[in-house]
């Protein structure tokens, strides 16, 4: 079994039920994608109609894996170009996620492939950043996709009143 990429699918009903689905299946099972469980799909919505703005005024991108075996959007990352002229060079990647029931089968390391080759792709482009929560060791795991730590804020992510994670700062230098 493998995901089959897409980058950039029509946006339709299934689409957005997929992605939400996903979205909330994640954030409930503790992955670090922006909501703190328990969450529901439609708690998730108005962030949903968020990135879809930004795609359709092309800062956003989408690139989503599908399950070959049942065809659901089992992965997902959101690829946003920068408007600042002088930062236009480097992408942000947000919302990288990979089903909990496909944890442990290599998915989270194609997917970030998938991202960095549809990043090559595109004209101009020197390196893709994102942050991470810490305290989870995503770190680790896209240090072992390539990407460096290069800056850290003690504290920048609050949880809930008490409770703070580190935000992390990655880059993959794609030259």
């Amino acid at each position: 079994m493998a995901l089959n990429f897409i980058l950039d699918p029509p946006v339709g009903r299934s689409l957005r039920d997929g992605v939400l689905t996903l979205w909330a299946d994640v954030s409930n099972a503790g992955g670090a994608v922006g909501f703190v469980p328990p969450v529901t799909p439609e708690d998730i919505h108005p962030q949903w109609v968020q990135h879809l703005t930004a795609m359709s005024e092309g800062r956003m991108r989408l690139l989503v894996g599908h399950d070959e075996d049942d065809g659901s959007v089992a992965a997902t990352s959101f690829i946003t170009l920068n408007s600042h002229r002088m930062m236009n060079h480097w992408v942000w990647l947000y919302t990288v996620m990979v089903h909990p029931r496909h944890h442990g089968k290599g998915y989270g390391r194609a997917l970030l492939e998938a991202t960095e080759s549809a990043v090559r792709g595109m004209d101009g482009i020197e390196a893709i950043r994102l942050t991470c929560r810490g305290g989870m060791g995503l770190e680790r795991f896209y240090e072992s996709c390539g990407y460096k730590e290069v800056g850290r804020i003690p504290d920048g992510i609050r949880l809930a009143d008490g409770v703070y994670r580190d935000d992390i700062f990655m880059l993959l230098p794609l030259k």
